[in-house]
């Protein structure tokens, strides 16, 4: 088991209000731990000695939430592509390596504390069209309604989106194109979810834009960055539906 002895440096901040700033701290992990671990380690450290451990979310661990946001070494989850910060492991460091840990930086994603922003903006895109109106009831057969293998499998990619904010973090303009757009067509492709498509696509982009993220420029750091690697094409896709949406009359 090979030891690494780091240098951390983490933003630390009390509150939205608060100027914040990069603390210096030194932490000793070994390669088999993630990411995660190891910032465990550092507020273990920090209890013991009486300091304030650093404020971080995560859930499943297991790259299913999303939760984990941190931007490390100015990358969003690390420097491993496909890969969430609870799956980032450190035998990706080296011993004596200094790595730099900040909170997803985004006009939208205000700093609660320390690496926790609020990425509420995120439930209210979905709350404004991230669902399909249907008549409860029975279920259908599985089979009962045809969906050809192409489109099922683009709506199951793009239903991938785990919705951590990464493409908002990598994006110079802090746009959340890529998510708005995966939720849109994850819904969208699908028979169930066709009917109130257009509506859809209006309601999910104008609260978008009323959250304050910026727009696209297709610099394509987002669908790099994203731990699910959610294609730029869904972006395309909800562009060439929101411009039909915008000349129909009734939709």
């Amino acid at each position: 088991m090979s030891a690494l002895h780091l240098t951390l440096k983490v933003w630390r901040q009390k509150n939205n209000q608060d100027k914040g700033k990069l603390e210096t701290y030194k932490v000793d992990a070994n390669e088999h731990m993630s990411f995660l671990e190891m910032m465990d380690v550092l507020n273990q450290n920090l209890v013991e000695n009486k300091q304030e451990p650093v404020a971080f979310d995560h859930d499943c661990r297991e790259g299913i939430c999303g939760a984990c946001s941190m931007v490390i070494n100015g990358r969003p989850h690390g420097p491993n592509g496909g890969t969430t910060t609870c799956q980032l492991h450190m035998r990706h460091f080296k011993d004596g390596d200094t790595i730099t840990v900040e909170p997803f930086r985004a006009k939208s994603f205000p700093v609660v504390k320390d690496l926790v922003v609020d990425r509420s903006s995120f439930d209210r895109i979905i709350q404004a069209g991230g669902f399909i109106s249907v008549n409860t009831g029975q279920a259908m057969d599985g089979n009962a309604i045809p969906i050809d293998k192409d489109t099922a499998s683009k709506s199951f990619d793009a239903a991938a989106c785990i919705g951590c904010g990464a493409c908002v973090a990598a994006c110079p303009n802090g746009s959340a194109m890529l998510f708005t757009s995966a939720k849109v067509s994850h819904l969208g492709l699908l028979p169930q979810g066709e009917v109130e498509h257009l509506r859809r696509v209006q309601n999910m982009v104008n609260q978008m834009d009323l959250e304050g993220f910026g727009f696209c420029s297709n610099v394509g750091a987002c669908e790099a960055e994203c731990p699910k690697e959610i294609s730029l094409e869904n972006i395309a896709r909800m562009n060439r539906a929101f411009i039909g949406s915008s000349l129909t009359a009734d939709y």
